[in-house]
């Protein structure tokens, strides 16, 4: 049962991961108002929430659930997951900073401020999307050695 769970709630975290970013991805647009900034930085807030999350039930579920460490450690899928979520947290990072900033300023960013950032959200979108072709792979045991 408890591999059960921990496999529904680390699903359904990764799941809001992919909602969260889409919708950043859909509100950081050129012209948008002090409002959506602060729409986007709270959501933001929960992103990085799911993120450690994420990582709390998915290394609890690879060390106690069914397959147990020794299956995931050894698998180069697992390992790939990983960086690639690594990755997609680094990435994360300047689009947060600049939510804190345009917040903190109490204006709307411009133009050239909101492109910058939507580069590292499409980054972020295209390397995310790998995260469940790895996992699959490395559910039917795909990258053992």
């Amino acid at each position: 049962m408890l591999d059960l769970v921990l496999a529904i709630v680390h699903h359904l975290l990764v799941f809001g991961l992919a909602g969260i970013l889409f919708a950043e991805l859909m509100l950081v647009r050129p012209g948008m108002d002090l409002a959506t900034v602060g729409r986007v930085a709270r959501m933001d807030l929960v992103y990085g929430a799911f993120a450690g999350l994420v990582i709390v039930v998915g290394l609890v579920r690879a060390g106690m659930a069914a397959k147990g460490w020794a299956y995931y450690s050894h698998n180069a899928f697992f390992w790939a997951k990983l960086a690639v979520f690594l990755l997609v947290g680094l990435l994360s990072a300047p689009p947060t900073i600049a939510f804190i900033r345009w917040r903190k300023a109490g204006a709307a960013p411009d133009s050239a401020q909101v492109s910058r950032v939507r580069r590292f959200l499409h980054a972020e979108v295209a390397l995310f999307a790998l995260l469940p072709i790895f996992a699959a792979a490395m559910a039917r045991g795909y990258g053992q050695f």
